[in-house]
């Protein structure tokens, strides 16, 4: 018997029971986009490569290297072609570059895989069979290249998926309790029986709410799948509405989950949080680690990883609340455990909240990739934000169906207009706190993490507080929490914060001030401000002001840009948070921004990659290693402040790996960027877990007030 695992206490099984075990997965996964025929080839290929007597051998224990996924990439070639070829060759590894004609065997190219000699496997044939098989094309959008190169990652999902959970279950003995047996019908009572609170509406601002919700229940069922719009201003309910269209729209359809894509790890916890208070907890899936474990066909077995890679997230949950960056950036991958999740994303209802955020130098592939999703995939995708950034043009462009159709009533302005604005010009750090301290409850946001250490240094610790990144999500939830009372209960409540707070989290002020910045993210603090429209816009203030041109000086290319298309378009609309303003903005954004918004050549790469169809080339891994949306790499610092956090610390210590444990330790983790890591790396502050994953062990670096410090020459913590 040619065996495909061995289990440590002697289970054994074959490689043709593991085969058809995933091609009855694969074809599965891969039917709602009508490759399922592709995807049972697929399965019965992908480890053909292990009838060699060198892969016997090492399953056997001799330590020898075998390459049994360059074999089934060379057989199934024969019968489905160069896209199938691609997802057997990374099926381990992850998905090759393809190359060129030139290459020879040993480049690790599709192209020189497809020539390399590999051990004999025939008798494969004794036990499966492979045919030709017949599948519905996906339609092209633009030159074609994009399209097939997204239909690949999606096929290769489907395998590495359904490999991976064959594995699993074999290796555990039986099917691990993944998944969920609800349904988006019971979810969708749930959520209709916690709406009946708000169907008696108290005021004008509550019956506007509940108009938006009903407007989004009615679209749920009555539209169509496709592209959406959802323009609800900043109070109006939108997380609630967009889950009761969501919910309705999937029941309609017959769509499988609800996908909700959040820019901020900062806020993801709160719109989890709400969704498992209306839907319950077995229902929602929350993720946003970075943590991944590497993928490795040819080194020496390691069981310990083989059990960590396979207790990564496959999204098979009924809601899935992910980031921004955990999405696009699994969507352009070339790693099994980053790909794995992408083909539940056929036949879902996707959220994107706050769509204004997607990073400008990522926007073409972000849109292309949305356009995808909507064309070939049966995903209805939302946009849905205070601030539309008027993606309408850029997706006609791809295909004339994707204008994108508006959810929301139109409301009266003056309902939601709960805020005046003014601007104050440029204000030193003394200026700025001198003012705040004047208020007993005001909010302040600006845009750096030293700014905002800066003027929190300047406020009396008495009722002041600090917001940013450097804290851990567990502890800004605290932080937030006293916020919250403080408010309530009328205390002095002066807050200091980074852009973090400036969507999705629940707060209200009677007065705020934000550093000049993008028009959205103004409009977005102002959200902050009257947010239950108790107060008279008049005495409801938002302060727009210029900090240091030091703190200017300092910003980002990707920040700059937007504060300077504000202060173009704003010196001629003083009306900021009007739709026509709002609109001017965003278009003259992109205008400004050209050919930069795709700044790495995502688009343009994929598209020449089909030039020879005989010989097609897509770059998967550059592409990969170039799509960050976030352009420099963090690295989680578990910080153990906390009894929970010392015994995750522990626990990791001690070797123990689980997608609950890592999730666990997200909650009291910083992410930092390599140069932060590489100071507290010199002072010995910091031990290594994983590649990505450290733990924090001078706990004096860490200021219960602003978080993680970096230490200087002489070991004092300070903030970057």
């Amino acid at each position: 018997m040619y065996l495909a695992h061995r289990t440590e206490d002697g289970r054994e099984q074959s490689v043709s029971e593991h085969a058809e075990n995933v091609a009855e997965l694969c074809a599965g996964f891969a039917a709602p986009f009508g490759a399922e025929e592709v995807g049972r080839q697929l399965g019965l290929a992908h480890d053909i490569g292990k009838y060699s007597r060198a892969f016997q051998r090492r399953i056997s224990g001799e330590n020898i290297h075998t390459d049994h996924s360059t074999a089934g990439a060379q057989e199934i070639m024969k019968y489905a072609g160069w896209p199938a070829a691609y997802c057997v060759a990374g099926h381990h590894g992850g998905l090759p570059d393809g190359g060129g004609k030139l290459d020879v065997s040993s480049d690790s190219t599709l192209n020189g895989r497809l020539k390399r000699q590999v051990e004999p496997y025939g008798d494969f044939s004794r036990e499966i069979h492979l045919t030709r098989p017949r599948f519905r094309p996906p339609r092209v959008l633009g030159q074609g290249g994009f399209t097939m190169a997204f239909f690949i990652r999606m096929l290769f999902s489907c395998l590495v998926d359904a490999d991976f959970l064959d594995t699993e279950t074999f290796m555990l003995g039986s099917p691990p309790p993944r998944g969920s047996d609800i349904t988006v019908d019971e979810l969708l009572v749930r959520l209709e029986t916690y709406i009946t609170r708000w169907k008696d509406p108290k005021s004008e601002l509550d019956r506007a709410r509940q108009d938006i919700l009903n407007a989004c229940m009615e679209a749920g069922t009555a539209q169509d799948p496709g592209l959406f719009t959802l323009t609800v201003p900043t109070g109006g309910g939108k997380t609630v509405s967009s889950l009761a269209f969501a919910l309705r729209h999937a029941v309609e359809h017959g769509k499988k989950r609800v996908v909700y894509v959040i820019p901020y790890t900062s806020i993801i916890e709160q719109t989890a949080d709400t969704f498992r208070q209306i839907l319950g907890d077995e229902a929602v899936l929350e993720h946003h680690s970075n943590v991944d474990f590497g993928d490795d066909e040819n080194g020496p077995r390691d069981p310990e990883k083989e059990r960590r890679k396979l207790a990564s997230e496959n999204w098979d949950m009924p809601v899935i609340v992910t980031t921004a960056v955990q999405f696009f950036e699994s969507l352009f991958a070339h790693k099994p455990s980053r790909c794995r999740k992408l083909h539940n994303l056929a036949d879902s209802v996707i959220i994107f909240d706050e769509a204004q955020t997607i990073p400008l130098s990522y926007l073409l592939p972000c849109v292309r990739a949305i356009a995808e999703l909507t064309v070939n995939y049966g995903a209805s995708c939302v946009l849905c934000t205070a601030t539309q950034p008027a993606l309408g043009p850029m997706f006609t462009a791809i295909a004339t169906e994707l204008a994108p159709r508006e959810i929301a009533p139109a409301v009266p302005k003056c309902i939601f207009e709960r805020v005046r604005y003014e601007h104050l010009g440029q204000l030193s750090n003394g200026e700025l706190a001198r003012r705040l301290r004047a208020h007993d409850q005001v909010l302040c946001i600006v845009s750096t993490r030293k700014q905002a250490q800066a003027v929190y240094d300047l406020l009396d610790r008495e009722g002041g507080f600090h917001l940013s990144t450097l804290m851990t999500p567990e502890h800004r939830r605290e932080v937030l929490s006293t916020i919250r009372d403080r408010l309530k209960a009328a205390l002095p409540c002066r807050v200091v914060s980074t852009s973090l707070i400036e969507a999705g989290v629940d707060v209200d002020f009677p007065a705020v001030y934000r550093a000049e910045a993008g028009l959205d993210s103004i409009v977005q603090a102002a959200g902050r401000c009257n947010r239950e429209g108790k107060r008279p816009a008049d005495d409801s203030r938002v302060y727009i002001f210029r900090p240091d041109d030091a703190y200017t000086a300092t910003l980002p290319h990707a920040m700059k840009r937007p504060l300077e298309v504000m202060r173009a378009v704003t010196r001629d609309c003083p009306a900021l948070d009007d739709p026509e303003t709002i609109e001017r903005y965003f278009t003259a954004l992109r205008q400004f921004t050209g050919a930069e918004i795709d700044s790495k050549h995502i688009v343009s790469l994929l598209e020449n990659g089909v030039q020879d169809p005989r010989c097609p080339t897509f770059p998967f891994v550059k592409l990969a290693q170039a799509f960050h949306l976030i352009d420099q790499s963090t690295y989680a610092v578990l910080v153990p402040r906390t009894e929970e956090a010392k015994e995750i610390a522990a626990r990791l210590r001690n070797g123990e790996r689980s997608r609950a444990l890592l999730r666990k330790a997200g909650q009291y983790s910083v992410n930092v960027y390599k140069n932060h890591l590489d100071a507290l790396l010199g002072r010995g502050a910091v031990d290594m877990m994983e590649e990505d994953l450290y733990v924090l062990t001078d706990i004096s670096l860490y200021d219960e007030d602003t978080g993680l410090g970096v230490p200087d020459s002489e070991g004092v913590g300070i903030i970057l």
